[in-house]
């Protein structure tokens, strides 16, 4: 791929997804698109750029976008941000409503489940045994398909689950041959659907949520993206409703709409 045609894809996906991926990815960018050329029989990169453009339902260019965003994860990852939500900021949310209480928390840019099950497990943890009636749902987003079948799936190697609390291991997950999978309850809680967080009238479907976790997908967006995405955000949560980044993401960077509360365990965004 010549630096020409890289910088003609990148911008045609820059508007079609949000995503940018800068001079130092075009190594990274040809392979993934010498795959899908192989795949394809495209002869050269003009008659691949005009099936990514002109296909059909837009199969191929879903095609290339999932082998660009997978990422690897794992249960119960940024431990400290994970206890502040259960310790601190639940008990905060459901305070401050009168019974009963539903909770919905968007895990955006969910990859392949990990973290929307583990926000699952610690919502039914915390508000299983409250003396008044508490409920929770988790709605769990991304660009990628192939990543959304294996989290609806949701069956995970041993590295996935290394760091799942041994009680939680047991109480949530049943051993199929090498695989952990989610058992039937908690699959019941998460809602998984694709979603391109550039999608004005997708975006607008999202709303009434008391937290929104998008760690460390902010960093594919340049920053006329990311604030546009962070203003979806700040639509999609209700007042008072928190947002969780990634430990070096800074939401101050990107607009100042939201407020930074300090808590025991992490600092967090709040509308």
């Amino acid at each position: 791929m010549t630096r020409e045609e890289f910088l003609r894809l990148r911008d045609f996906l820059y508007r079609k997804t949000g995503l940018y991926f800068d001079e130092k990815k075009l190594y990274f960018v040809a392979r993934r698109v010498a795959e899908r050329m192989e795949a394809t029989g495209a002869g050269d990169f003009r008659r691949y750029f005009a099936e990514l453009r002109f296909g059909p339902g837009e199969k191929e260019l879903q095609q290339l976008i999932n082998l660009l965003t997978v990422n690897e994860t794992y249960f119960f990852r940024e431990y400290a941000q994970l206890k502040c939500f259960a310790e601190e900021v639940i008990p905060l949310l459901v305070g401050a409503r009168s019974p009963p209480v539903h909770l919905r928390v968007w895990s955006a840019g969910c990859a392949t489940g990990e973290e929307a099950y583990t926000l699952a497990i610690i919502l039914k943890e915390m508000t299983e045994n409250q003396p008044e009636k508490v409920t929770a749902e988790v709605y769990a987003t991304d660009i990628n398909t192939a990543v959304l079948e294996v989290a609806r799936r949701g069956c995970y190697g041993a590295r996935a689950v290394r760091e799942v609390p041994p009680q939680y291991l047991s109480r949530y997950f049943a051993r199929e041959g090498d695989c952990w999978c989610v058992v039937a309850s908690l699959k019941e809680m998460v809602k998984f659907q694709h979603l391109n967080l550039l999608d004005r009238t997708q975006i607008r479907r999202m709303r009434g949520f008391d937290a929104i976790f998008c760690r460390n997908v902010l960093i594919y967006f340049d920053d006329a993206s990311r604030r546009e995405v962070a203003l979806h955000f700040y639509d999609a949560l209700v007042p008072g409703g928190f947002i969780f980044l990634g430990h070096a993401e800074s939401m101050s960077r990107i607009t100042p709409i939201f407020k930074l509360r300090r808590f025991a365990n992490a600092l967090i965004y709040q509308k």
